[in-house]
């Protein structure tokens, strides 16, 4: 046999050794799965914590909204209670990306809706202003009546958010009828 068969038998049996041997098999594949594992791990965590923020968010809206058409007016205190207690509601979440408004809209006898009073409560939201026009979801327009209409927004940003740095906006929007009477009186000026 000469020399060159010989190196050529060995180097085609180095080979078929290499290829059936299975020794680092395992850490190649934990090595392959494991950031997979782990990115799906923290999505789901992070998609779950979202999810409880935005139901937390329309938690806020509807509590803040029932509170007010609860009585006949409303004074400056109850309104800031009343906020209070939509911050409240988002914990463990942070308060300071919470905004929050109520508003009072007055349907005339022509279906025309208009804001009759507004308050606000966060950074970066506004009152709105008395007598605007406004639009109301067309079920419930009711000539010569008011509804409370409560807006709740909250920017959520993730624990793990690599990919998301700015946040998500997180609203919702809750309309009430007054139960005590046909009008919730404003706050005084």
């Amino acid at each position: 046999m000469s020399m060159t068969m010989m190196r050529g038998a060995y180097l085609i049996d180095r080979i078929t050794r290499f290829v059936r041997d299975a020794r680092g098999m395992a850490a190649v594949e934990f090595a392959i799965i494991v950031p997979m594992m782990l990115t799906i791990f923290f999505g789901t965590i992070e998609v779950s914590n979202g999810v409880a923020a935005d139901r937390k968010v329309t938690l806020a809206s509807r509590t803040l909204s029932d509170l007010v058409s609860q009585g006949t007016k409303v004074s400056n205190t109850d309104l800031d209670n009343f906020f209070k207690m939509s911050v409240a509601i988002m914990t463990p979440y942070g308060a300071a990306p919470l905004q929050q408004r109520v508003s009072a809209i007055d349907i005339d006898d022509k279906g025309v809706a208009k804001v009759a009073w507004s308050r606000a409560n966060g950074t970066g939201i506004a009152a709105l202003d008395k007598d605007k026009v406004v639009s109301v979801p067309e079920g419930l327009i009711a000539n010569n009546t008011q509804l409370i209409l409560a807006e709740v927004f909250y920017k959520y940003t993730p624990a793990v958010g690599y990919f998301m740095k700015d946040g998500v906006m997180l609203s919702d929007v809750c309309y009430t009828r007054p139960r005590q009477s046909a009008k919730v009186d404003p706050p005084p000026a």
